[in-house]
């Protein structure tokens, strides 16, 4: 059987590809990657077929008892993780050294062009090391409005980012989730590719905010301030200077680039169409309305 170990595995892509691997094949063994005992009781509730090992990105002295008896890798770069260096090379060294054969790895739409994101280390760093790997580039994460930028929108009614009026695809990580899981399992026939996979729907951030209005019965409005006022204004709030520099990458950037290429990949492998924004907004709608002042 094959052994495939999920990291980010209590994040919002990690437990989809757990929930969609664990109906798809009696064939593999699942391992989580968990960072802390305390998560593995309530990861296990709800998956106990599965089987979990502490791994932490920025414990080095995890790395090698999560890896043991690994053939694939499910990798992904956690938000506030931005140094690749300093964490991703050992991390795949060590998986070199266990054995590790496979990797798929969550990058992002557009990373070719994008050298200075850390996703493009990542990919880069994958080749040299030698593995085989599937780089799965999805597009803006719908989730992305109900984690990074929940706070502003729960307690402000704003959506905040530098990002004019650049146009953003924009993907549910559900659908991220079960194309992972069905790579992770028929590795071999996407192997040493790099796929792309959207939703439907290319639209700006006010497009957005008004979408949320109509949604939430409350005006949501979108700011696109300065480089220079959106990093004091984030660094007041307490982000990590690191952090806030990926989210100017993530979002200034755009504002260059052609509007981003519509994949139908998840429809091809799943026969389904992706998650419309209209439909995401209305499942989520009771977590924009927490601490709401």
């Amino acid at each position: 059987m094959k052994n495939i170990l999920i990291t980010g595995s209590t994040g919002n892509v990690g437990l989809e590809v757990i929930h969609f691997l664990s109906q798809k094949s009696n064939h593999i063994n699942i391992i989580a990657g968990i960072r802390q005992e305390k998560e593995i009781k309530n990861l296990l509730v709800n998956y106990p077929t599965i089987s979990c090992k502490i791994f932490d990105f920025k414990n080095i002295a995890t790395f090698d008892g999560a890896l043991q008896n690994i053939q694939t890798l499910f990798l992904l770069r956690p938000p506030q993780i931005a140094e690749v260096e300093k964490y991703f090379r050992p991390l795949l060294v060590a998986a070199k050294n266990k054995g590790v054969k496979e990797i798929v790895f969550l990058s992002v739409q557009g990373v070719e062009r994008s050298s200075i994101i850390p996703h493009y280390k990542i990919e880069k760093l994958i080749e040299e090391l030698g593995f085989d790997y599937i780089f799965l580039r999805p597009s803006y994460f719908m989730q992305n409005l109900t984690t990074t930028l929940l706070k502003d929108i729960q307690q402000k009614n704003k959506i905040i980012l530098p990002a004019g009026n650049a146009l953003f695809n924009w993907v549910d990580v559900s659908n991220i989730g079960e194309v992972a899981a069905e790579l992770l399992i028929n590795f071999t026939k996407h192997k040493n590719q790099a796929i792309e996979l959207t939703g439907y729907e290319n639209e700006h951030f006010q497009t957005v905010a008004t979408m949320m209005s109509k949604v939430l019965g409350r005006t949501i409005t979108y700011e696109s301030p300065n480089l220079i006022r959106f990093y004091y204004l984030k660094r007041k709030e307490g982000l990590d200077a690191g952090f806030i520099l990926v989210l100017i990458m993530l979002h200034f950037l755009p504002r260059f680039q052609k509007a981003p290429k519509i994949s139908t990949f998840y429809e091809t492998l799943t026969g389904k169409k992706p998650t419309s924004l209209l439909s995401f907004l209305q499942r989520e709608k009771d977590k924009f309305n927490i601490m709401r002042t």
